[in-house]
């Protein structure tokens, strides 16, 4: 079938007139004839009753013309769907996250991504960091927000973009508090010794090898060793169990926001670890999705903060 034929048959549709529609077309009459009789062949029915006087639509054509408009409507607009496509404008994106980064940077990345561009279809996967880096090494997915493995070491054909760095501070049982059993210094903070002392709450090394060794380096810094009670890979699941009391958990500060019954997030006295987040890709991805996407993290890094 040719889509010449479409619009033959969708001209003589609308005028209802083989002499007219093939003027409108530029085209002599004959050949529009045999375009419309060749179509009727290989749709197997009548398009057209015809008269000497009158040409009409037949039940058939009636019911597929609006099907037909759809076909031409589309190939009108396939040259600037082609160009939102090629411009990143319309698409989708794939992008994966770690749990850390749903309570800070994430939420506004977004945002402001699809604000840009609300024709992407973003589709969100939250899976700790090296689930991530071995799936987009594979090809699978399109960007990652990611904790950044020691020494950044990311396989080839992988990149890596720092976004944001932020503060730990301790999630404590409020119980302990209130009960003493953990007490804030006048400056409302946690003095290291009270830290160290405690039992912790923490991402397994496999999941988060740099959070992990941040937060034992921690200890280890203050003369002490982690007496790890329970390991989780959400953070949802760490506030969880520290709100039940099982220990405590060295978080980012953008866990704040992150309310949660019996849970109190407290400063840590003292030089304070810092963990950094940031976006990992494949080089060798060219899709303008992944571009602008990066473009958009780039200059939301630029902007100074309030």
């Amino acid at each position: 079938m040719d889509i010449r034929q479409l619009r033959h048959f969708a001209a003589v549709a609308q005028t209802l007139h083989f002499g007219q529609a093939a003027e409108m077309l530029g085209m002599t009459q004959p050949p529009l004839s045999q375009s419309i009789m060749a179509l009727e062949r290989e749709l197997g029915a009548p398009l057209f009753e015809r008269t000497k006087r009158s040409v009409a639509l037949t039940p058939f054509a009636v019911a597929l013309l609006p099907h037909v408009r759809t076909v031409l409507d589309g190939m009108v607009a396939l040259p600037e769907t082609a160009r939102r496509l090629r411009e990143g404008i319309s698409g989708q994106l794939a992008l994966s996250f770690v749990s850390t980064a749903d309570y800070g940077i994430l939420p506004e990345l977004v945002r402001r991504y699809a604000t840009a561009f609300p024709d992407v279809a973003i589709t969100l996967t939250e899976a700790t960091s090296d689930v991530q880096i071995a799936a987009l090494a594979e090809g699978k997915g399109d960007v990652g927000l990611v904790i950044p493995p020691p020494a950044a070491a990311f396989p080839d054909p992988l990149a890596y973009l720092p976004l944001v760095t932020e503060p730990l501070v301790a999630a404590v049982p409020e119980s302990w508090i209130a009960e003493g059993q953990m007490r804030p210094d006048g400056a409302g903070r946690l003095a290291p010794e009270a830290v160290t002392g405690a039992p912790l709450i923490l991402f397994p090394r496999q999941s988060a090898p740099a959070f992990h060794d941040l937060v034992t380096g921690y200890y280890a810094a203050h003369g002490g060793r982690a007496r790890i009670a329970q390991e989780a890979i959400q953070m949802q699941t760490i506030i969880s169990l520290v709100s039940a009391g099982m220990g405590i958990a060295l978080v980012p500060a953008s866990l704040r926001n992150l309310s949660r019954t019996g849970v109190a997030y407290v400063d840590l006295a003292g030089p304070t670890p810092m963990l950094e987040t940031g976006l990992c890709w494949r080089t060798d991805d060219s899709r303008p999705t992944v571009t602008r996407f990066l473009e958009v993290s780039r200059e939301m890094m630029a902007l100074p903060t309030a």
